[in-house]
């Protein structure tokens, strides 16, 4: 029902920022809320794991892979529709591209997430954010699919946004979003989308692949801060990286794997434990075997 959505074994590393990761079992992107049911029923019947996937940044993929499907949203959930200081963004639509069509709109509220690169759904339930502001300050009203089948729309409150979370009911995906969003002058918020776009490019490692920050900043605490008063900016185990310009992200120099990227993260989180007693919580989601040997 699905030919040419459905992909068997596709690599991981093919599909996440990191560009690391073994195979999947299956890929499958369904364009429409028929097609998603379909797929969730399958698993549902066949008591499959499940993953949801954006743009696969944020995400580590063990290498020896995921031993289920791997459901990225498809056509249907890309569109977006303007009104008047309120916008709906399907979960799949690009949060880069989000903020560039509110700013050609003269709406303002999400230049804050210029450079996040992640997909609405996928920065909604992690409450993605930058420059003192985050996705739980624009976010009005969310539309789930439940793995009951079932759709609802709640209030944006109820999902009790803090830093870097949100509580998204049990064996819920976002399909849908709608921002509260404000009028301004275009041209003023292009040039504050441009402040932004420019202060991450200086501030964060570009040419190499990452997934964005590593950790979560401690209370009181940046996490870059930490890691780089430990010694260990330019720290690299096989080929992941502490990234020499920002020490919250970690980088590939090429032909790194899964497992490099664990080992990474212990020997930082250990280092920063030993020296500064703080306890580093990890900002990415680790999926499969990490410490797999397999290449």
């Amino acid at each position: 029902h699905l030919s040419g959505r459905v992909e068997l074994d596709p690599p991981m590393g093919k599909h996440t920022t990191l560009r690391v990761g073994g195979p999947a079992a299956i890929l499958v992107s369904p364009d429409t809320i028929a097609e998603l049911r379909m797929v969730i029923e399958t698993v549902t019947d066949y008591d499959l794991p499940m993953l949801l996937l954006g743009r696969g940044s944020n995400l580590l993929v063990g290498d020896s892979g995921f031993p289920g499907v791997v459901l990225r949203l498809g056509e249907e959930f890309k569109r977006v529709v303007i009104g008047e200081e309120r916008v709906s963004a399907g979960a799949a639509v690009s949060l880069p591209s989000l903020v560039q069509t509110t700013t050609r709109h003269g709406l303002g509220g999400l230049d804050f997430a210029v450079g996040i690169p992640g997909t609405v759904g996928a920065a909604i339930a992690v409450n993605a954010g930058a420059h003192g502001s985050d996705m739980g300050k624009v976010t009005r009203v969310v539309t789930l699919y439940t793995t009951g089948l079932e759709m609802r729309t709640i209030d944006a409150s109820q999902l009790e946004f803090e830093y870097r979370r949100c509580e998204l009911p049990p064996d819920s995906i976002i399909i849908e979003a709608q921002f509260g969003l404000y009028s301004a002058d275009k041209e003023a918020l292009k040039l504050h989308m441009e402040t932004n776009w420019r202060r991450r490019r200086r501030k964060q490692p570009q040419g190499l692949p990452n997934a964005g920050s590593m950790f979560k900043n401690p209370p009181g605490d940046h996490a870059g801060r930490l890691i780089e008063a430990a010694g260990l900016k330019g720290r690299t185990i096989g080929g992941a990286q502490v990234s020499e310009q920002h020490a919250n992200f970690f980088v590939n120099t090429g032909g790194a794997r899964a497992i490099d990227f664990s080992r990474l993260i212990e020997v930082v989180s250990d280092t920063v434990r030993y020296q500064f007693g703080v306890v580093l919580e990890l900002e990415i989601k680790i999926v499969g075997n990490r410490d797999s040997e397999q290449s």
